[in-house]
This record gives structure tokens, sequence and C-alpha cells, in this order.
């Protein structure tokens, strides 16, 4: 298998290079390299260029306004956005539901919701965690009972990420509480302005206010809004997550946040010389890098596992791997990041800042550190987390 780029594709990266030096807006740019809070209305800017030009799908049929590249053009264009850095296109449109909409819903949800998603027009979040469903997605118990028109939901759903700023969830549901438990789920998209929809803000430990609680309660949603088939919703879940486990390697980030790390610790000073000098340092960023290429040859392997064998519509069981030791490396890069900051590292109150004297000797580099630190110790659980994750390798890889 040869894992090397081809001329063309090649070509192709550097158009991608440059379309983001030229296109992304310099205020972006800047929040984005300081692992700064990038907000609503960046995203909705950055979005709507991408699909000016035709990007913002790129991995979607050509019929619903994809591209048409191949795998490695979609990962090539993946990683080069992620190492610039760029704002990635809101997951939970772009990524999760959209993919369910146009491989599992019907003629009229394609029409009505997936332009909407490709130009940023509605904001979606993803109700699929609950209280004690967490790993164990299938015993979620938010109730959705069909009353003529319309499904009457009652429910509570956690850990939904950007739910304050969404317009639509696509939630789990239980539709027949008699059936296994995987057997009984349906997958319902739910309008976030409708009657009896509460969304509570969860603040996490660094201080971020990006997770929320979300309560249904006696909520009608139109029958219309049932993605496939009645209790079939388990297939679609298990659809969504394996293409939410690939994108969770991110290889792309832990390049750029590695080259962030070289820069910092060449300015950094450690008993009297660049840090970047110190040779136990150099040990920790090399043992990353090390790891770091190793999971690129997997994911290079896997996209042009996936580019011979073509579309099956169902998950490749090595994306299970790709989220472990991709989650592994972000963290770890994050951690090595705080000991290039040293002391400067605490986190950061920029409500103290009028309660100085004298002006901060921090360096603003430093202000993200620990929050980017704090933030990162999900990804070893969201997206399933990473012991559930070698269960699924040990199964449909390793055949144990």
């Amino acid at each position: 298998m040869d894992l090397r780029y081809t001329d063309e594709e090649l070509a192709f990266r550097e158009e991608v290079r440059a379309f983001f030096r030229d296109t992304l807006p310099a205020d972006i740019h800047e929040k984005m390299i300081d692992a700064e809070h990038v907000g609503k209305d960046d995203f909705v800017r950055w979005t709507r260029i991408l699909n000016e030009k035709g990007w913002a799908v790129p991995h979607w049929p050509v019929e619903h306004g994809g591209t048409g590249w191949g795998p490695m053009k979609q990962y090539i264009y993946l990683e080069e956005s992620q190492k610039y850095p760029a704002p990635q296109p809101l997951a939970f449109g772009v990524n999760m539901v959209g993919p369910v909409i146009y491989t599992f819903g019907n003629d009229d949800q394609k029409a009505r919701f997936l332009p909407r998603i490709a130009n940023l027009d509605d904001w979606w979040c993803q109700g699929f965690s609950e209280p004690g469903s967490g790993s164990d997605l299938a015993s979620l118990k938010t109730r959705a009972v069909r009353e003529g028109d319309h499904y009457i939901v009652n429910g509570q759903k956690t850990w939904t990420t950007l739910a304050q700023y969404a317009d639509w969830i696509f939630c789990l549901v239980r539709t027949d509480p008699a059936a296994k438990k995987q057997q009984g789920i349906s997958f319902l998209l739910i309008d976030m302005t409708s009657p009896g929809v509460e969304v509570r803000p969860i603040v996490t430990i660094d201080g971020g206010r990006e997770i929320n609680e979300v309560f249904l309660t006696d909520v009608k949603v139109p029958v219309e809004n049932l993605v496939g088939e009645e209790n079939k919703g388990w297939d679609y879940a298990k659809f969504l997550l394996g293409n939410e486990r690939t994108n969770i390697a991110r290889i792309g980030v832990s390049k750029q946040r590695v080259a962030r790390i070289r820069e910092l610790a060449a300015k950094e000073m450690s008993s009297g010389r660049p840090l970047i000098e110190d040779e136990r340092f150099r040990e920790k960023l090399a043992s990353i890098e090390i790891d770091l290429k190793a999971l690129e040859m997997t994911q290079l392997r896997v996209v042009a596992a996936d580019a011979k064998r073509g579309s099956t519509g169902r998950p490749d069981p090595a994306s299970s791997i790709l989220k472990i030791k991709g989650s592994e490396i972000q963290q770890a890069t994050t951690h090595l990041l705080m000991e290039v900051m040293g002391p400067y590292a605490a986190p950061y109150l920029p409500e103290g800042d009028d309660r100085w004297n004298e002006p901060s000797n921090v360096p603003d580099y430093a202000h993200f550190a620990a929050p980017s630190y704090f933030n990162n110790r999900k990804v070893s659980i969201y997206g399933g987390s990473n012991e559930i994750q070698k269960n699924i390798i040990a199964k449909a890889v390793l055949g144990l």
C-alpha cells in the first residue's frame, strides 16, 4: 500500500493552504492559534465563506453540496484546515446529523435540512447522553409516545454541547419500552423553540459554558421529523458515532499544537537557556511526535482502504483505534504546553485584571494554556469513552 501523496494530491494541498492563507479572517485565525474561544458569529462567518467556495461539506455527496473529492483529498483538506488552524464546520450538523439525513432520511428531510446545515442557517446540537446513560447509551430513558401526527417527548439529555445556540437537536428516544434496549430506539429531529424545551448551562472546570442539560417536557414533535424507520434509531446512531470517532483523531490539530509548542519553547527560558534545548523536554516532545506520526500512518491506511473499498454506509471498526490514540495525543500535547508555560499556566481569570495596580507580566499566549488543558480532558470520553472503544476493538478487530 503506497501511502505517499501523488503529484495531484500535493498540488491540491497547496491549493488548500493558499485558500486558508488568503481567505480566513485574521481575527478568527489569531483566536485559533492561541486556543481562544471562537464564538457563534465567528463560526457562522467562516462557514458561509466555505459554503460560497463550495467547501463547507466536502465529504457529502455532490448532489447535496459535496465536492466529489475522494477520501484522500478529504483527508488532506481536513488536516490542512486543522493545522493552519481554521475553525472546523459545526460537527453536529456537518459530520453527524447531515450524513444521517442524506443516508437514511426521506427526500423532504434532505431538501428541508441539508442546505441549511451547509450554510449554518440552522445550528444543531446532539441529544444522546443522559444522566446514567453515557457510555451505555442504549439504556437511555427519554420517551417518545405516538399520539396521532405527533410524538410526545419527555426526558432529559446532558453534556449537550453548545445547546445554548442551537435551533435544532437530533435526539435518540425510546419508542418501544418493551423491546430489547437497542431495538426500541428512534431518531427524532426536534425544534429547540418547541414549548417544553429547556436548556440549563453546566459550567466546566475551565470556566466555560459550552455544555448544557436539555429538559424535554411534553414536547410535541411532528411525525415527519422521524428519521428512517421507527425503532431503528440505534443503527443510525452507530453510523453517526463511527463518523464522529474518525474525526476525533484530529491529527491536524495535534500537528498544529506541536508546532506551537516548539515555537513557544524557543521563547521560554529554563535554567538560563531556551526550554527547547532541555534534553528531557525534547525527549517528551519527540515521544509525542513519534506517536503522532504512527497515528497519521494508521489514519492514511484507513483512508486508503476506504478509497479502495468504497462507501458501505458502515463505520470502519478501525475508527475506534483512531479515536483512542488521537484523544491520548491531544491530551499529551495540552499537558506539554502547560509545561512550556510553567507558572504562567496558572488559570487565567480575566475579571482579575481590573484589581491589579501593576500590569501583568504574563504573556498573552499563556492565558489559554490551562483552559485548553482542562477542556481536553473530555476527549477520551465523548464519542464513546476509550474504555468502550477497546471493547469494540476486541470484538470487531481482534475477534475476541
